[in-house]
């Protein structure tokens, strides 16, 4: 069945695109169609925008991804099946009790050395201190004692945690080896799919996306954004009122005109100018 949208690629998957994105990087120099790298754009640079690009780059081996998980998700149902002797999956009710257990027992391994160290240096200063300023004060010595206890625990947690850090890697490593080892012994058509998916996405994905990249490297999905110019100003969808002088619109009509009264003295004269 084709798929109509590439599916999204899931958390497990994660790694190992990131390792086929750096062989492909790391072996730039390999490929004539590459040979740009370090010139127009470097390899950090490269990663950055094929991380970004990720949906884009896996879209291209959409189909075998498909055929892949769903393989894969076949494979540990049969082995669920195979296996179902009543002991809890890894996902259930323990395995979340176990983890929060090491969670709390990862912050008590961290936050003992802190705290026991702070109160053996507190305790410690102000013991000798005191025995210093006054040496009959039986105080002083309680304080003293209680400081080198504390400072006993505060080495005590602190060669606890060196042994847990290296309980935890030695038990990384024998995960990864498993890993690999599981791997190794996949079933011959999930191991088939999953080799189409790497090349697909090598030969589909990735190298044409950096083929682009090195191209026209303003290409990239940080370049594909339009930039708007600081000092334009958008459009809406109406237009402010045009106010503009009396000469910019229309022909007025005749103004009325006003003129002064004509004010005058009245005509007053002497006695030989009688008013008629």
């Amino acid at each position: 069945m084709q798929m109509t949208s590439a599916p999204h690629l899931l958390a497990e998957d994660g790694p190992e695109y990131e390792r086929i994105l750096g062989d492909a990087l790391r072996h730039a120099h390999e490929r004539p169609d590459l040979e740009g790298v370090g010139d127009r754009l470097n390899t950090e640079q490269l990663r950055t925008m094929a991380l970004s690009a990720t949906a884009l780059i896996t879209a291209a081996a959409a189909t075998e991804y498909e055929h892949y998980v769903k393989a894969r998700g076949e494979l540990r149902r049969a082995a669920t099946a195979e296996g179902a002797d009543g002991t809890p999956a890894p996902d259930g009710p323990q395995s979340t009790a176990a983890g929060s257990g090491a969670g709390i027992g990862a912050v008590i391994t961290v936050l003992t050395p802190l705290l026991a160290g702070s109160a053996a240096v507190i305790f410690l200063l102000v013991g000798y201190l005191l025995k210093a300023v006054g040496p009959s004060v039986t105080f002083g010595g309680s304080l003293v004692a209680a400081g080198w206890f504390f400072a006993a625990v505060a080495a005590a947690a602190i060669l606890v945690a060196a042994v847990g850090l290296l309980v935890t890697a030695l038990r990384n490593g024998a995960t990864s080896l498993a890993a690999e080892n599981e791997e190794q012994e996949l079933p011959e058509d999930v191991a088939r799919a999953r080799e189409a998916w790497r090349h697909a996405l090598l030969e589909r994905g990735i190298l044409p996306f950096l083929r682009d990249a090195l191209a026209d490297p303003t290409a990239g999905p940080a370049a594909r954004t339009p930039h708007r110019s600081p000092n334009r100003i958008p459009k809406v969808g109406y237009s402010r009122p045009d106010f503009s002088g009396p000469d910019g619109g229309p022909a007025a009509g005749p103004r009325p005109t006003f003129t002064s009264p004509d004010f005058t003295s009245p005509d007053f004269g002497g006695p030989e100018h009688q008013p008629d």
